[in-house]
Parts: C-alpha cells; sequence; structure tokens
C-alpha cells in the first residue's frame, strides 16, 4: 500500500473539507464612516454585516460604531476638550479600537473619495498614534487593519489605498487582500441596499469581502498568538532613550 503525501493533493482535499476555525477570543471593530445619522439606512452597513456575520460565526466579539452619530472633535490630539473643544467624543472612540484586534474602516465614496467623516476618523487614529504600548512600540502595533467601500461611482480602489495606507503608516499590519467594495454601474443608480440593486448578490463582492474577513482574522490570531510584532528594532521608546539598535549612534556609551 502506498503511502499518502501528507502535502499532495490528497492532503490539501482533507484540510478543505476540515472544519472551519473558530476565532473565539478575538475582538473586531467596524467604524462605518457613512454622512447619515441613525437611524436612516446607511447602503455601507450592508456591506458590514455580511463580513461582521461571517466574524460572528467564528466566535469572533465584533463592535461597531456608526462615526458620524458620535461628536467626534476636528484636530490632532488625542483629547481635544484640552485644547480648546468644548466636547470630544474621540477619547471613548479610542478606548474601543484599542480594545479591538482588527479594526475595519467602512465608508462611501464622494467625488471619487472617502467621506469627511472617513477623514476625521483617520485624522484622530492619528493624533492617537505617538501612545505606546507595554513594549515601547507604537499603541497600534499587534492590531490588523482593514476597508471596505461602498457607492455608486467609480473610486473603490482609490478609497481603499487611502484607508489602507494610512492603517500601516500608524502600525496596523495589512493581511491579503485587506478590501473590498460595491460601486454598482458607474454614475446615478441604485446603492448597495436599494431594491434590484444586485449589490447583496454579487458575487464578485462577496467573494472579495468573505476573503477579506479571513484573512484578517487568520493574521488577527496569528500576531496574538505570536504576543504581536517582535519589540526589536521598533521601539520607540528605546530609540528616544539613544539606544538605536544596529544605528550607529554617538550620544550613546
Amino acid at each position: 500500500m502506498t503511502e499518502t503525501d501528507s502535502t499532495g493533493p490528497a492532503a490539501t482535499a482533507d484540510a478543505n473539507q476540515a472544519d472551519p476555525p473558530s476565532f473565539d477570543g478575538l475582538r473586531a471593530l467596524f467604524i462605518n464612516a457613512t454622512l447619515k445619522r441613525s437611524p436612516d439606512p446607511s447602503h455601507t452597513d450592508g456591506l458590514i454585516r455580511r463580513s461582521s456575520g461571517i466574524m460572528r460565526a467564528r466566535g469572533v466579539e465584533v463592535d461597531e460604531i456608526r462615526a458620524v452619530d458620535h461628536d467626534i472633535a476636528t484636530g490632532v490630539w488625542p483629547d481635544m476638550t484640552e485644547h480648546g473643544s468644548q466636547t470630544d467624543a474621540w477619547p471613548a472612540i479610542f478606548e474601543r479600537v484599542l480594545a479591538a484586534d482588527i479594526l475595519v474602516l467602512a465608508g462611501p465614496i464622494w467625488l471619487g473619495d472617502n467621506s469627511s467623516v472617513m477623514k476625521r476618523v483617520i485624522e484622530r487614529l492619528y493624533a492617537c498614534s505617538s501612545i505606546l504600548n507595554a513594549h515601547g512600540q507604537y499603541a497600534y502595533y499587534g492590531r490588523v487593519g482593514g476597508s471596505l467601500i461602498t457607492g455608486n461611482e467609480d473610486g473603490v480602489k482609490h478609497c481603499a489605498m487611502n484607508v489602507l495606507y494610512s492603517l500601516q503608516h500608524l502600525g496596523y499590519t495589512i493581511p491579503p487582500q485587506a478590501d473590498a467594495g460595491w460601486i454598482g454601474a458607474v454614475g446615478p443608480g441604485p446603492s448597495y441596499l436599494d431594491p434590484g440593486s444586485g449589490g447583496p448578490e454579487n458575487d464578485f463582492t462577496n467573494r472579495n469581502t468573505t476573503f477579506m474577513t479571513y484573512n484578517l482574522l487568520h493574521l488577527a490570531a496569528m500576531l496574538r498568538a505570536a504576543g504581536g510584532v517582535p519589540a526589536y528594532g521598533n521601539r520607540r521608546s528605546e530609540w528616544d532613550a539613544g539606544c538605536a539598535p544596529d544605528q550607529q549612534n554617538p550620544e550613546h556609551r
């Protein structure tokens, strides 16, 4: 009898038939940057539900925020009430950001670009990017990020590029194919949840959303199991102290 190759096609088939993985213990946060306040329906919410439903089915604790419902102040500091604003909802939202292993920024396209609400959310994430974690790294290290975009005009890839670049620049890890979207026919027309739009049934969008969701889950689980990104050569606390690994530093003896 010939022994089955554990790395061949048969092994691959067995792996594909295995029970789907559980991601118990992971937490995800979806921030919807729609311009519509609750309870007005949001097409972006519809696409979020497809991704968050997969996560919930796999044991993930999911949190969702519609940013426009909160009084997020404009500014470049973690708490803008310390810099002239009367109110600022961001500090409480930031606590929910730090509680999540996965952050998905989702929103609509306006004039081919991200909404003003999305820009504000990213600006306030940036305002907190200098905060350090327990290892002396930037606070967002060890977390993964993704993007969902909806609309009825061109710009899905442009908007996703902006979101994903911003997240990785702040310290998030971006997995393969970490974005998905739906725009339907370019030009005035139905949006994602409109009757007859074809959005919820669109195979291309559903495939990309599913791939994005599982890639986020796999990478978040890997990072959690590894204790985050290794803290060598990327600790702001050591750099500020003059301990720059593998870098000549005449001020450090």
